[in-house]
């Protein structure tokens, strides 16, 4: 059994691994239930991508056992892919690994990976296992953030369940329909241009926020929520290999 994790800015999410698949999955953790899910399961071996944290830190927190194997993904961890990217090191852990995680679910095919956390990330890679770039756009409640803390009058505002109107009849309607609209136009947006470029093209939707938006998006569109799990798994299988 395998423990892969993802350190992120605001959650801590954990998938169990035997033989490659996933077994159980936890979407949000505390540090202390980390800590007890890894008593109890005892696993061989535990790869961790963290967007804010060192790894000497992670690993003491997370008590691991002296015979446990651990693998901290950065920018220099082999990966069963080539970057052609032109900053390859400083390429976000969890970018790598939802790419490596959508070639796990598509290995033959070009895939677009849309990440929805606390930025938005559309990255391409392609049918070769070739990673070629994207963007990275301000995530959902960042939008918010940003209007009230870049100006004197607008309120912080946080996004109901139900897409919005077009025409907001008040000021935090208005800030609503500006940023639920507004990103939807924007994905479907770029998920078009890159269907317009690869006709059959995958294109995968994970993070946070992806639920709010998922049944919006033109299909086909494939949600995984544990798609940077899997590829941390895949990642930890391709450096056990090398060894």
């Amino acid at each position: 059994m395998n423990i892969a994790i993802d350190w992120g800015n605001s959650t801590i999410k954990a998938g169990f691994f035997d033989r490659g698949k996933l077994m159980e999955a936890y979407p949000t953790l505390s540090v202390e239930s980390l800590q007890g899910l890894i008593e109890t399961h005892l696993p061989e071996a535990v790869v961790v991508s963290s967007t804010n944290r060192p790894a000497d830190q992670m690993r003491q927190q997370l008590r691991l056992k002296p015979a446990t194997r651990w693998l901290n993904v950065d920018g220099y961890t082999p990966v069963p892919m080539e970057k052609r990217y032109d900053t390859p090191h400083t390429l976000g852990t969890d970018r790598i690994a939802s790419a490596v995680g959508a070639k796990v679910r598509f290995p033959q095919d070009d895939c677009l990976v849309i990440d929805m956390g606390t930025c938005v990330t559309y990255d391409y890679v392609d049918a070769e296992s070739v990673f070629h770039g994207g963007m990275i756009s301000p995530g959902f409640r960042m939008r918010f953030r940003a209007m009230h803390s870049f100006t004197e009058r607008l309120p912080l505002v946080e996004p109901d369940e139900l897409r919005p109107s077009l025409l907001g009849k008040n000021t935090r309607q208005a800030m609503q329909a500006g940023v639920v609209n507004g990103l939807l136009a924007e994905l479907n947006g770029i998920i078009e241009a890159h269907r317009r470029e690869h006709p059959n093209i995958k294109v995968l939707i994970c993070g946070g926020d992806a639920p709010f938006f998922e049944s919006s998006l033109k299909p086909p569109i494939f949600a995984v929520p544990e798609l940077v799990l899997i590829g941390l798994n895949r990642i930890l299988q391709h450096n056990v290999d090398l060894s």
